[in-house]
């Protein structure tokens, strides 16, 4: 005999023996409801073939069931969203955000005033924003993050400002490149990236706190655009006209994957002469020659606490930033 269908949330309700209230915020991921609780109602959503109609749940609960994924690109912009790095943290972030039965809104930024932010939130296309980088927009954030709570950057957090964050502990993560390279008796080492950057500010501080407790010579640094070309081209010029280090910690994988480039082209060999250690363990970065040395960043968990954090904030609660351990990913550039 062919099991009758549950036609609403009220026959739902009666056979979980909850309120229709727990059924729709179960049904919805509502964190609000025990897991056991939202377990027990999906299955016998699955069991009576029960689909809730979504437009008309969010319509009643005034959501639109979809979250704003913004990357600012202040100081980049030429960066593209087939920069390895994005691609890696928005395909978690597309994960965690299904997993919770959201949609993903995703906008490359370049801003032309300090209204893009405070516009975007305010147009009522999603119920929370996730920012992928600080960029040069790190008051613009601060602005908006003080009257609208489900804001979430990916960064750096920075004492004085209180915008919610998660990201890799900046600071440590430079010193372990650092790190890695003095303990392999390197001794002139150059930091190749954009230090006005506020991520990369704390890794070049790292850097520096290393070079410092070891004393060996001050590092260089060497400002670069993380585009693939620019990289290239800024590490070459770099190579003609003032030598090369013995070890070079880039401030992120894109970076370091066009040294590589860029050393060979100019006669050097890796590891041997200049040993290279990146930043954030891309998923190419495995697949280069010689496969990059680097540091990592757990793009899937960081993903994960992202959209935790936001949800958290959506529902009302209270919630901190999150400083995630990177760790040094040993590989043959270094």
């Amino acid at each position: 005999m062919k099991r009758q269908k549950a036609s609403n949330l009220a026959d739902l309700s009666a056979l979980a023996g909850v309120s229709i209230s727990t059924v729709s915020r179960a049904l919805a991921d509502n964190p609000l409801v025990a897991v056991a609780t939202r377990d027990k109602i999906k299955q016998l959503a699955r069991e009576h073939d029960f689909q809730i109609n979504v437009a008309a749940r969010n319509f009643r609960l005034q959501r639109t069931g979809a979250v704003g994924v913004i990357l600012p690109l202040g100081h980049e912009t030429e960066q593209h969203l087939t920069d390895p790095f994005f691609m890696s943290l928005i395909a978690s972030l597309a994960d965690a955000l299904a997993d919770r039965g959201y949609d993903l809104l995703l906008s490359r930024v370049i801003p032309s005033n300090d209204q893009w932010l405070k516009a975007f939130v305010e147009s009522g296309k999603v119920d929370g924003v996730i920012i992928v980088g600080q960029s040069d927009q790190i008051d613009v954030i601060e602005t908006v993050s003080a009257s609208y709570a489900p804001l979430i950057v990916w960064g750096a957090s920075i004492p004085g400002y209180s915008q919610l964050t998660v990201g890799s502990d900046n600071f440590e993560g430079g010193r372990l490149a650092a790190q890695h390279l003095l303990l392999q008796g390197r001794k002139k080492l150059t930091f190749v990236g954009n230090p006005a950057v506020p991520e990369f500010a704390a890794r070049f501080a790292g850097f520096n706190a290393a070079i410092a407790q070891a004393g060996v010579p001050q590092g260089a640094v060497l400002p670069s655009h993380v585009t693939a070309e620019a990289a290239y081209a800024t590490v070459r010029t770099y190579l003609k006209e003032d030598g090369a280090p013995d070890g070079i910690v880039a401030a992120s994988d894109v970076i370091a994957l066009n040294a590589l480039r860029a050393i060979a082209d100019h006669g050097l060999r890796v590891p041997e002469d200049v040993a290279v250690v990146g930043y954030d363990d891309v998923f190419i970065a495995e697949q280069t020659t010689p496969p990059l040395t680097t540091i990592r960043q757990n793009f899937v968990l960081g993903a994960q606490m992202m959209v935790d954090l936001l949800f958290r904030r959506i529902a009302g609660e209270e919630a901190a930033s999150i400083s995630l351990q990177p760790t040094l990913v040993l590989r043959a550039s270094a």
